[in-house]
């Protein structure tokens, strides 16, 4: 089983990016995990929300197998307690499919898009960057691995 964080755009913060670095570079010591960014659209200052959606949905759907387990990271996804999102992991490990966690664009998923996900997961109620999402993201995932390897980082 292998995760990949799949991604609109690219990671243009450096401090951004340098947390991403660091989480993926922990990450690997428990899992194949590596970031996938897509390039951002081009000339779409003519383009709709929806057509815009719709146009990354097709890149973000080319860019996953048929086998993937895929989960949106959605702002009306589902919210889990850190405990509760290691579990979750440890599900997807157990399944042993690759998993692919998708953050979208500014304007979020096409419904096509939505279609083909097995799961959404919101990491906060609150709006985030979709570019800050990333690093968030992958410190929680490295949190939810310490948790089910009960190393010291995760306290509760």
């Amino acid at each position: 089983m292998k995760i990949t964080l799949l991604t609109m755009g690219k990671t243009d913060i450096p401090w951004v990016a340098d947390g991403l670095r660091m989480y993926a570079s922990r990450l690997a010591h428990y899992v194949p995990f590596s970031v996938r960014e897509l390039p951002e659209l081009k000339g779409t200052s003519s383009l709709s929300r929806d057509q815009i959606k719709s146009r990354e949905g097709a890149l973000l759907l080319g860019a996953v197998k048929p086998s993937d387990t895929v989960i949106l990271l959605d702002e009306h996804g589902e919210e889990y307690t850190s405990l509760q999102f290691a579990a979750q992991v440890q599900k997807y490990l157990n399944a042993g499919k690759d998993v692919v966690f998708v953050v979208g664009g500014a304007y979020g998923f096409s419904p096509e898009v939505y279609s083909r996900a097995s799961g959404k997961l919101s990491l906060s109620r609150m709006t985030c960057s979709h570019q800050l999402v990333r690093t968030v993201f992958a410190e929680q995932l490295y949190r939810a691995f310490t948790i089910i390897r009960s190393e010291p980082y995760h306290n509760e």
